[in-house]
């Protein structure tokens, strides 16, 4: 396992880090028996920093994840996200009260008295534009309640105004083969402000695994079926915000670029971590097979300037029209 720093706190952190999202829900049927094995080899292959959120599964990621502190000893770092039970989900529900109590909750689905990482989940564009909500994370820093804390944006704008905030430590970003605008100017200005990227949707909701198809089916609880047009929340967040029937011909398009003996998700992944600015991708997995799949990404080799150009003219041809200027 290769690991980098995040940010400016000082963690040495997996490249290829553990997405708990799938394990909360919204993504079809989970179990928590199969979760916990996947965590742990996780951890086994060298894992040592796991992504999470207040909303996911209602709280039952975060739970997960108390208790694979509870049964293993080594040392690894948490990061989960608040802001988005506010019901409506607008900028002026983010005040000290709210905050502060969903900081509240997760320490106590978290069973600890300080988050490693506190990120905003991919708030309103306005909330950038308030300095009084970076204000009271800075007072939960200092209160004892959040060690440090970053953003989850959904759009590259956002991603360039959090870095004006001196105590943001980590933006979350989607980066994929299928989504790579934040390459163009975001990881440069990231880089110079010593700010971590941890690049989500790694696979574009599995679309970069390369085993969907026309027939696929998702269940009715999956966001692949409920949110493809945005009906839930940002359409950006399902399949990285391409048309279903489109990307399904850019992944066959991708298929013959996949080095012999590579899956096309270690290829995606390792694509990834050619840019030296992402600090680590977050893939998710809902069992231990998924896992051992996604880590191997870390150690292969790293790609060809050939096969980087190739990439980066299928997104050109594919993708750009689709995506590049709506995030």
């Amino acid at each position: 396992m290769e690991y980098r720093e995040l940010g400016r706190t000082g963690w040495q952190v997996s490249t290829v880090s553990f997405g708990a999202w799938a394990i909360g829900g919204t993504w079809g049927t989970v179990d928590d028996r199969e979760s916990m094995a996947a965590l742990h080899r996780a951890l086994d292959l060298g894992v040592n920093f796991f992504d999470t959120a207040d909303v996911y599964g209602d709280g039952r990621s975060e739970c997960l994840l108390a208790r694979l502190r509870r049964e293993r000893p080594e040392k690894f770092y948490v990061a989960t996200k608040t802001g988005r039970r506010l019901n409506p989900h607008v900028a002026s529900g983010y005040t000290r009260q709210n905050l502060t109590m969903f900081v509240e909750r997760s320490l106590k689905n978290l069973e600890t008295e300080a988050i490693d990482l506190l990120q905003l989940h991919c708030p309103p564009t306005e909330v950038y534009y308030m300095p009084e909500v970076f204000g009271v994370l800075d007072d939960l820093v200092s209160t004892g309640k959040l060690c440090y804390y970053g953003v989850s944006v959904e759009k590259v704008e956002e991603g360039l105004k959090a870095l004006e905030y001196p105590n943001v430590q980590s933006v979350q970003i989607i980066f994929n083969i299928f989504r790579q605008r934040p390459a163009d100017l975001f990881f440069s200005e990231a880089q110079r402000r010593k700010v971590g990227i941890i690049a989500r949707v790694p696979l574009a909701s599995g679309l970069l695994s390369g085993k969907f198809t026309r027939a696929s089916t998702f269940a009715p609880d999956d966001h692949r079926a409920f949110n493809r047009h945005g009906e839930a929340f940002d359409r950006g967040e399902t399949f990285s915000g391409l048309d279903y029937e489109v990307s399904l011909k850019a992944v066959e398009a991708l298929r013959p670029l996949v080095p012999p003996n590579w899956t096309m998700a270690q290829m995606a992944l390792r694509w990834i971590l050619m840019f030296s600015e992402v600090t680590c991708a977050i893939p998710g997995a809902k069992h231990p097979a998924q896992v051992e799949e996604n880590l191997t990404a870390a150690n292969l080799s790293p790609l060809s300037k050939a096969l980087m150009a190739g990439i980066r003219d299928l997104y050109n041809h594919y993708a750009r029209s689709q995506v590049h200027q709506y995030w």
